[in-house]
């Protein structure tokens, strides 16, 4: 199976900015790219660190309200934000979380579920940024057609990895769902089908009404 890797899901030519880049040119330059977030490198174009709108609205929830009503801009401890960032440095969220090119969407996905973030820096094996991925990135791999799957669970899985005949199983697929029907010389192969129908890019879920002789006795798949 080929799994998509970040390198070809990633944004490429991506805009960075210094860490003495002034907060108007982070805004301005935010909103003539169409991003909601930039990735903040040094002198050598490594990241250091990423500015967002939500570290930029953070600054401006600190400003005294122009009506007089008290600010209720604050940290989790009840402190109140200082109005002290003016740059990007000093407005990012640091360190960076990376990702690599070669790295799978799982990968990525169980990094930015792990620390909490919405976007990854892509450095090469130097640390220079090369490109960022998103969270709607990594969801691209679910736009697959259902045919798509359905060829690739059939060719790569069923056939040239598990050695299987093309009508061992029926292989169905329906807006990501893959429906597998049929015998197997093995009742152990059934878990292992199932595992490796799961881990195609863009499959949503894997149903498995398999049957094959473990010990003497027909042992069905699960549903997952």
């Amino acid at each position: 199976m080929q799994h998509r890797t970040i390198g070809e899901l990633m944004t490429r030519g991506v805009v960075g900015v210094r860490p003495d880049t002034p907060f108007k040119k982070v805004v301005g330059l935010l909103a003539d790219h169409d991003v909601t977030a930039l990735p903040v490198v040094d002198d050598l174009d490594q990241p250091v660190g990423v500015v967002s709108e939500a570290d930029l609205l953070r600054r401006v929830a600190a400003h005294p309200d122009p009506n007089g009503w008290p600010s209720v801009a604050g940290h989790s401890d009840g402190t109140l934000l200082q109005d002290d960032g003016t740059t990007a440095g000093e407005l990012m969220t640091a360190p960076a979380v990376c990702a690599r090119p070669g790295w799978t969407v799982v990968e990525a996905a169980r990094l930015m579920d792990g620390k909490g973030v919405k976007r990854l820096p892509v450095i090469d094996e130097a640390g220079t940024l090369v490109g960022i991925v998103s969270r709607g990135d990594l969801l691209r791999v679910f736009l697959r057609r259902d045919e798509a799957l359905r060829d690739e669970i059939t060719r790569d899985v069923l056939n040239r990895t598990l050695g299987l005949a093309p009508n061992d199983v029926a292989v169905d697929v329906h807006e990501g769902r893959v429906s597998l029907k049929g015998n197997v010389e093995s009742g152990r192969l059934i878990r292992v089908i199932e595992r490796l129908c799961r881990g195609v890019d863009g499959v949503v879920s894997v149903e498995a009404d398999l049957t094959g002789p473990v010990d003497g006795a027909p042992e069905a798949g699960r549903t997952g």
